[in-house]
């Protein structure tokens, strides 16, 4: 596709009210209405999804649109790569890219980058954690299966919500959006193990009104323009390797941060699919 028509799809996000049409999003898609049944149909047509693996084999199934959205799946459907070493892909979906970190600045297409230190909202010290680290950059898709999971076991240690524009994250605009992951409204989740931080940005984009976490519950719709953080000592929890971590209501992408001593498996690279579960990577240390 050529970077004009890039452009042309792109440009009209700018002056888009992104706030106030995913709220309506937010709300439209939580009524118990007769259209969830035929809308819903519809958009498992349009998108191929497969409900044989989820819980709920039909729309029907489902008391709202966004409950068939972030619908479980079976018992067995994803299972986790093994090994104390190596790292589970958090997440069904498409590689946007993955790579070092490279004198604090994180690739995000070609000719775009944005800095680690703007995508953890300014934190220096957490920002000093990642560099010369590893990061992968992972793309939800309307098919995929939208809850998040934990790539090795982990403590919690810090998240951080941070305000922003909720400009679409499909290729065009990550193509001609300048920092687009580091614009747009997060959530910054970090998390202790016993090889080092790692960290998960869970980034939100126009129509992902919400997003949740399994300890926090609904963390956006957020209130306010500042940045708010929530340190976790005492009575941390600790999340296993495999465990649902949070969820996006509709699509968006998923940043992971690693230290210098992962190397990412062979394949694991931009464009490429996944499933989560599956190993993505291994600690070398």
């Amino acid at each position: 596709m050529s970077k004009l028509s890039d452009y042309a799809k792109s440009l009209p996000l700018y002056p888009l009210p992104h706030h106030l049409i995913s709220r309506l999003v937010f709300w439209a898609t939580r009524q118990k209405t007769p259209l969830k049944n035929p809308v819903g149909e519809l958009f498992i047509k349009a998108f191929g999804i497969d409900l044989s693996e989820a819980v709920g084999e039909s729309i029907e199934d489902y008391d709202s649109f966004n409950d068939f959205f972030t619908r479980a799946l079976k018992a067995g459907a994803r299972p986790i790569a093994e090994g104390e070493s190596t790292l589970a892909s958090p997440v069904d979906g498409t590689v946007s890219q993955s790579g070092k970190i490279k004198d604090g600045r994180i690739f995000q297409a070609k000719g775009q980058y944005f800095s680690t230190l703007e995508l953890l909202g300014g934190d220096p010290e957490l920002t000093q954690a990642f560099n010369g680290g590893q990061f992968a950059t992972l793309y939800l898709s309307p098919r995929d299966y939208h809850r998040i999971h934990m790539p090795t076991k982990g403590v919690l240690k810090k998240m951080i919500y941070i305000p922003g524009r909720l400009f679409s994250v499909a290729g065009h605009t990550v193509r001609t959006v300048p920092r687009l992951f580091a614009r747009n409204e997060r959530v910054v989740t970090v998390f202790e193990t016993e090889r080092g931080p790692i960290a998960m940005i869970l980034v939100g984009a126009i129509n992902v009104a919400a997003i949740e976490t399994v300890w926090a519950g609904l963390i956006t719709p957020g209130r306010g323009r500042s940045i708010h953080s929530f340190h976790y000592e005492e009575q941390a929890p600790t999340l296993e390797k495999g465990q649902e971590m949070g969820r996006f209501n509709m699509g968006s992408t998923v940043i992971l941060l690693t230290g210098a001593n992962v190397q990412w498996d062979f394949g694991f690279s931009a464009d490429a699919s996944i499933k989560m579960g599956q190993s993505i990577g291994r600690y070398n240390d």
